[in-house]
């Protein structure tokens, strides 16, 4: 690390990776249907039907865990002083990214069955226009903080920058 203060970095240096996360298992169709399962409170004390079925389906969770960070598939979210970037595989192959000036604000949409995770998705939103999501985010708002903090810092520059050439 060539930084002092990890993620902070002189703008001419270059892209610095502030924060990457792993999606939970959560982001699937089939992992929201299992913490839907999950979070059924009958029963009594730690035998509850969420539980129950937490037990019978270790297998299946397992298989989705290992999936998720598998060699090949491997998904994370990347956040950079400059974007936000959707990486897989183990050459961390960027699918899709967001410069953080395309975007105006951050919204957490948590959908049936992410609850049981602490997960959810993240909206990035221009205006009210949805410009980039990303889906079954661990603890969501942890990562929606650090994003607004680094959106911030990088408006922040160019508008600092801007002033400058104003007054040159």
């Amino acid at each position: 690390m060539n930084q002092a203060i990890a993620g902070v970095t002189p703008a001419d240096s270059g892209e610095v990776t502030v924060m990457t996360v792993w999606p939970s298992i959560a982001r699937t169709a089939l992992g929201r249907s299992l913490g839907k399962l999950y979070a059924i409170k009958t029963g009594t004390y730690i035998f509850t039907l969420g539980n129950l079925f937490a037990l019978a389906t270790i297998p299946l969770a397992l298989m989705l865990y290992f999936e998720r960070i598998g060699p090949f598939i491997a998904l994370r979210y990347r956040l950079t002083n400059r974007r936000i970037v959707v990486q897989s595989g183990m050459q961390n192959k960027e699918s899709r990214s967001i410069e953080l000036d395309r975007f105006d604000s951050i919204e957490i949409v948590v959908q049936d069955g992410q609850e049981w995770y602490d997960a959810g998705d993240l909206v990035f939103r221009s205006g009210k226009t949805e410009v980039f999501r990303l889906e079954g985010v661990s603890r969501p708002a942890a990562f929606r903080a650090c994003c607004l903090k680094s959106w911030a810092a990088r408006n922040g520059v160019k508008q600092s920058a801007a002033r400058q050439l104003a007054h040159a």
